[in-house]
C-alpha cells in the first residue's frame, strides 16, 4: 500500500509489524504491545462484520479513555465503518440526539454508564447490537447487550477483515462541543486524517522512541490525534483519564521519562502553578497547546522552566484539524502569534465581500489543503456556508469564521471569533485582545470575556477572571490595570473574581455558561 492510499488504520498495521513487542498504550496499570492491540483490533472488526456492520456504518463508541476504547476505534475503522468517539460525561438527552443525528448502527459503551444509554439504546431503531465494556456475560445477557470479551470471541483471523474503504471514504464523525448551539457532526475522511497526522508528525518532528502523556480524552479531537500521532510513528502513549490530580502528573512525566506533552491553556496555568523545579523534567522534549491561544505570559514562563523542550504554540479547528503552528525558535520573537502554515496547508484573509487582505488588516480566516473536513453530517446547508468554491475549477476550501490578522512576514495573528464580537458603544470588542491585555496583570492565572446585555451600551464587556494568588487584586484594581492597556471602549463594565470558571468536556471555559450564570 503506497503512502498516497493510506488508511487511517494502515498506521497500526505497520507499527505492529515493524515491532510488534513495542508498547503501544499503557492506562490505568495495564499496558498493550503494538502486536497484541493489533490482535484485539483484528478480533473486533470481524466481530463487527458478523454483527452485521457495513461500510460506511456508524459505530458509536462511549465510554472513558482506555485500551478498550483504543481497541474500538481502530477496530471500527478496521471494520469499514465510521467512528464517532463520544465522552462518558453526556447527558441522555445529547446522546439522543447524536444517535438520531448519525443513525449508529452499533453502540461501545462502558456498563456504568448504562444510565445514560440504556432507554436511548432502546429507543433507537438503528442501534441493531450494544457492546458492553466492563459487563460479564451474564449481566450483558440479561440487559440484552453483549459484553465485550463475547464480542472479542466473534473475532477470527490473523489479519483484519477484507479491505473495504478508499481514503476518500469517511473514517469519522467528529461532534463538535456545541458551545453556541447544537452540536454539528464533522465529517473527517481517511484523507483528512491521514494527512492532518503526517503534517503533524512532520512538525513535532515526533520518532519511535517518544513518550507521549496525554490527558486529553478520546472524545476530544486533540486528544484522539495524540493516539492517532503515537501509532503512526511506533511510540509510546501513557493515557491518562483527566488531569485532576496535577501532581501526579508531573510526577508521571519525570518518572517515566516523557517527551511529549500536549495540553489546553487550563493545563498549563495550573502546571504553572505548581513548584515544577522540584522535578526531573529534561526529558520533555516538546510541548503542544492548542484549542485557544496560550497567554504569552504563560508561554514564555514555560519557556524559561523548560528550556530544553520546544514548545509548540498551535491553532486550528475540528473542521481541518490543525493549521497553523508557531516555530519554537519563534517563540520569544513572535510570542503573540499562533505561527505559520503547517505543511501542506494553505491560508489567506478575506473580507466580507470575499477580496483577499494585505498585511495588518483583519478579515475571515480561509484554509486550504487535504485536512479540510468532507462537511457536517446531515447539514448541506451549513456545510455550504463553510466549504466554498476555492481558487482552482472543483475545490471547496474552508471559511473558519475566525478573524485573524498577517503580519509582514507572514506570521498570523487570532483575533477572534467572528460570532464572539462584542458591540459596545457602537464599537466592536474583540473578546480574545482584552484577554490578553487583563493576561499581562501580574497575579492573573485565566480569564474569559463575555458580552452581556446593557440598555445604555447595546452590550456591557464583561471579564470573569481566575486570580494565581501571586498579588492582591480585586475587581477596582483589575478595572485600573484596564484602563492603563486598553481603549476605554474595551475596559470592561463588569468584572467578576471568581473561584472557579465553568468548563466544558475538552477543558475550555463554557461562555455559553457564564453568559447563562450572568443573567
Amino acid at each position: 500500500m503506497t503512502r498516497a492510499c493510506l488508511l487511517v488504520h494502515d498506521f497500526l498495521a505497520a507499527s505492529a509489524r515493524r515491532a510488534p513487542a513495542d508498547i503501544a498504550i499503557e492506562c490505568d496499570g495495564q499496558r498493550i504491545a503494538y502486536g497484541v492491540l493489533a490482535e484485539r483490533s483484528h478480533e473486533l472488526a470481524h466481530a463487527l462484520v458478523a454483527l452485521g456492520v457495513a461500510r460506511g456504518d456508524r459505530v458509536i463508541v462511549l465510554a472513558e479513555s482506555s485500551i478498550a476504547s483504543a481497541i474500538a476505534f481502530w477496530a471500527v475503522l478496521e471494520a469499514g465503518a465510521v467512528i464517532s468517539i463520544v465522552h462518558p460525561q453526556v447527558k441522555p438527552a445529547k446522546l439522543a440526539a447524536l444517535v438520531a443525528s448519525c443513525q449508529p448502527r452499533v453502540l461501545v459503551a462502558g456498563a456504568r454508564l448504562e444510565a445514560t444509554f440504556s432507554d436511548v439504546a432502546r429507543a433507537a431503531p438503528s442501534i441493531a447490537h450494544v457492546i458492553a465494556l466492563g459487563a460479564s456475560d451474564a449481566e450483558a445477557r440479561a440487559r440484552g447487550w453483549l459484553a465485550w470479551d463475547a464480542a472479542l470471541a466473534l473475532g477470527a483471523g490473523a489479519s483484519g477483515p477484507p479491505r473495504r474503504c478508499l481514503d476518500v471514504d469517511l473514517a469519522a464523525i467528529i461532534y463538535t462541543s456545541g458551545s453556541t448551539g447544537a452540536p454539528k457532526g464533522v465529517m473527517l475522511t481517511h484523507r483528512n486524517m491521514v494527512a492532518a497526522t503526517h503534517s503533524i508528525c512532520e512538525c513535532l518532528a515526533m520518532r519511535r522512541d517518544d513518550t507521549i502523556l496525554s490527558v486529553l480524552p478520546l472524545a476530544f479531537n486533540y486528544g484522539l490525534y495524540q493516539m492517532i500521532m503515537a501509532v503512526a510513528v511506533g511510540a509510546r502513549l501513557f493515557l491518562e483519564r483527566s488531569f485532576a490530580f496535577p501532581n501526579e502528573i508531573v510526577q508521571r512525566i519525570a518518572a517515566e521519562r516523557v517527551t511529549g506533552f500536549p495540553g489546553v491553556p487550563t493545563i498549563f496555568a495550573t502546571l504553572l502553578g505548581l513548584d515544577l523545579a522540584r522535578h526531573d523534567l529534561s526529558s520533555l522534549r516538546y510541548l503542544t497547546n492548542t484549542a485557544a491561544a496560550l497567554p504569552v505570559k504563560h508561554l514564555l514562563r514555560l519557556h524559561e522552566l523548560l528550556p530544553q523542550a520546544r514548545i509548540y504554540s498551535m491553532y486550528g479547528l475540528t473542521e481541518c484539524k490543525r493549521c497553523t503552528y508557531l516555530p519554537p525558535e519563534d517563540i520569544t520573537r513572535k510570542p503573540a502569534s499562533v505561527g505559520i502554515a503547517i505543511p501542506n496547508t494553505e491560508l489567506w484573509l478575506v473580507d466580507r465581500d470575499d477580496r483577499r487582505l494585505d498585511t495588518g488588516e483583519i478579515g475571515e480566516l480561509v484554509i486550504r489543503g487535504s485536512t479540510v473536513m468532507a462537511g457536517y453530517w446531515g447539514e448541506p446547508e451549513e456545510t455550504a456556508r463553510k466549504l466554498r468554491p476555492g481558487p482552482l475549477p472543483g475545490e471547496r476550501v474552508l471559511y473558519t469564521g475566525d478573524l485573524c490578522r498577517l503580519d509582514d512576514e507572514g506570521y498570523l495573528y487570532f483575533v477572534s471569533r467572528m460570532d464572539d464580537i462584542i458591540k459596545s458603544r457602537g464599537e466592536k470588542v474583540p473578546p480574545a485582545e482584552v484577554e490578553a491585555a487583563i493576561m499581562q496583570i501580574t497575579g492573573i492565572r485565566e480569564v474569559a470575556v463575555i458580552g452581556v446585555p446593557d440598555e445604555l451600551l447595546g452590550e456591557a464587556v464583561c471579564a470573569y477572571v481566575l486570580l494565581d494568588g501571586s498579588a492582591a487584586l480585586d475587581a477596582r484594581a483589575i478595572k485600573r490595570e484596564c484602563q492603563a492597556r486598553l481603549e476605554s471602549y474595551m475596559v470592561p463594565a463588569v468584572i467578576v473574581v471568581s473561584d472557579e470558571l465553568p468548563r466544558m468536556a475538552n477543558g475550555k471555559i463554557d461562555k455559553t455558561q457564564l453568559a447563562r450564570n450572568h443573567t
